[in-house]
This record gives C-alpha cells, structure tokens and sequence, in this order.
C-alpha cells in the first residue's frame, strides 16, 4: 500500500527548495563581500575627485554665461 501524503505539506516544501535554489543563485550572481562594495564605491569617489580637479571653472558659472 502507497504512503498518505499531505499534499499542502508537499507543495511548501517543494515552494522552499526552489526558494533556496534561487536565492542560491542570486547569492552566486549579486553577493559582494562589504570590503568589495567599499573598495568599489572609493574609485569611484577618487574618479569624480579627478574628473572634478581637471574642470577649469565651476559647472554653475557656464550657466551665467
């Protein structure tokens, strides 16, 4: 004789692994470590620094002009 199974305990515990799976996936595909994000987020402060050094005049005095 075949086993009873509870459908709805079947159909969240099927729900839960593919949750698990994608948020696996998302971990693999999005997930940076805090020390990558920073590092990331100081080139770009040091690139604007550098761009903004080269300008000759301020942005807001050509709008006067």
């Amino acid at each position: 004789m075949a086993e009873i199974i509870n459908l709805r305990r079947a159909r969240k515990a099927k729900a839960r692994t593919e949750h698990a799976a994608k948020g696996e996936a998302n971990r693999i595909a999005f997930g940076r470590s805090k020390l990558e994000k920073l590092a990331t987020e100081k080139a770009k402060t040091q690139l604007k620094t550098r761009l903004d050094g080269h300008f000759l005049t301020k942005a807001n005095d050509h709008e006067s002009d």
